[in-house]
């Protein structure tokens, strides 16, 4: 049986992905670890993606390569170097960052893509993994991680709809979830614009399928 780890640094990303699995690919065997103080340390130390957190990524996958998992999904958008630094002592299995399934499929759409954030770093660091000439245009959905975090749900979703509307009148023909922890809008945003929006657990999981079936 595949054993998959999921690497979490908010708790809003733990069921975005579980749930996700538990539709298209239920035979997979998951095991959840989550560190929610990446995130929090990260806004609040002002010194980027430091060593010390480069050390706490490869430490957790360690430990979850420790388990006996054949692949490592990280859901932690704001953190692709530390991500590539893990990957790259690991030639020998897959290890995904969050966005980078969901990256492919919005390229391959050749469109202009707009990519929304709730969490302001992940602007910082995401724009960076598309390729070179993408036309890309980003909104945070300001205000939807709290409102997240304070158990409403309904708001944080209205405030992504907003800033997918704001994206699809300049242009946009694709729309990007950059956090798992939007994934939950995702229909609220199609039927608020009338566009593809790809998720980041979607386009994912679809991918770790193909490469472990590979």
């Amino acid at each position: 049986m595949t054993r998959l780890a999921l690497i979490h640094a908010l708790a809003h990303s733990v069921a975005p992905i579980n749930d996700e699995l538990a539709r298209d690919w239920p035979q997979a065997q998951r095991m959840n670890l989550l560190d929610d103080s990446l995130s929090a340390d990260l806004a609040r130390s002002g010194r980027g993606l430091d060593e010390a957190l480069h050390q706490r990524f490869e430490a957790l996958a360690a430990y979850a390569e420790g388990t006996g998992a054949q692949a490592i999904l990280f859901t932690c958008s704001a953190f692709g170097p530390c991500i590539e630094a893990v990957a790259a002592r690991r030639p020998h299995m897959p290890v995904l960052k969050p966005n980078e399934a969901m990256v492919v499929e919005a390229v391959r759409h050749g469109r202009p893509i707009g990519l929304i954030a709730s969490f302001a770093p992940t602007l910082a660091s995401m724009p960076s993994e598309f390729p070179p000439g993408t036309v890309l245009t980003t909104a945070l959905a300001d205000g939807a991680l709290q409102a997240l975090n304070e158990g409403d749900t309904a708001r944080h979703d209205a405030l992504v709809v907003e800033a997918a509307q704001a994206l699809a009148r300049q242009g946009c023909q694709v729309i990007a979830l950059a956090q798992f922890s939007m994934a939950r809008a995702q229909a609220a945003v199609q039927q608020a614009v009338g566009l593809p929006v790809l998720t980041t657990p979607g386009s994912a999981v679809r991918a770790l399928r193909q490469r472990l079936a590979g």
